[in-house]
């Protein structure tokens, strides 16, 4: 059971990763409605630039839990997150193919997840 939990852990973990990465769609749909050169551009630029040094070093960390056909299964799964802030935020609609696909894309994660095991469970298994 102690196995269970870490995956779970390790999974939400990833996926809080890949929630800070879709940050940059969010700030970049912002920066969309500036003028380009002004300070506000700028700003959002740096914005951007800071979110994905904080993704890079957390992405980082999470290819060293998960074998990295895993973890870029995972990254697929940004799809949903940014097309839940599309519509959080920017009250965007999403239309039923997109949903359609969105499912598709998030039944594969789900399998991919169930086939691949966190290294440090294998690692865990080794030792025993």
């Amino acid at each position: 059971m102690k196995n269970n939990n870490i995956n779970i852990l390790n999974i939400l973990l990833l996926q809080l990763v890949i929630i800070i990465y879709t940050f940059n769609s969010i700030i970049a749909k912002f920066a969309s409605h500036t003028a380009v050169w002004s300070f506000e551009f700028f700003m959002y630029y740096a914005a951007e630039v800071f979110v994905l040094g904080i993704y890079a070093i957390c992405w980082q960390q999470m290819i060293k839990r998960f074998d990295l056909s895993v973890a870029y299964a995972n990254r697929s799964v940004a799809i949903l997150w940014t097309a839940l802030w599309s519509v959080v935020i920017f009250g965007e609609g999403i239309s039923l193919k997109q949903m359609a696909g969105i499912l598709l894309v998030v039944a594969g994660t789900v399998i991919v997840n169930m086939n691949g095991s966190s290294k440090s469970e294998k690692c865990q298994k080794e030792v025993e």
